[in-house]
């Protein structure tokens, strides 16, 4: 489901995952017709960078017990 957001809506993706500055940032660079492919890929890309970071802080987690 994020990953479709991200795609359509990659301004309100970055809000999702905590990121408002850059979800800000995406909208501006959305609201043009050419910066809207670049900001599709940079929310794909952060919700990947999010996606593994939540998996290594869960594998770390579950060893220290």
């Amino acid at each position: 489901m994020r990953l479709l957001l991200a795609i359509l809506l990659p301004w309100l993706q970055f809000f999702t995952i905590g990121r408002p500055f850059a979800g800000i940032i995406c909208l501006i660079l959305q609201l043009t017709l050419i910066g809207w492919l670049p900001a599709a890929v940079w929310s794909v890309y952060a919700l990947n960078q999010y996606s593994t970071d939540r998996k290594i802080e869960k594998a770390l987690g579950q060893r220290n017990r």
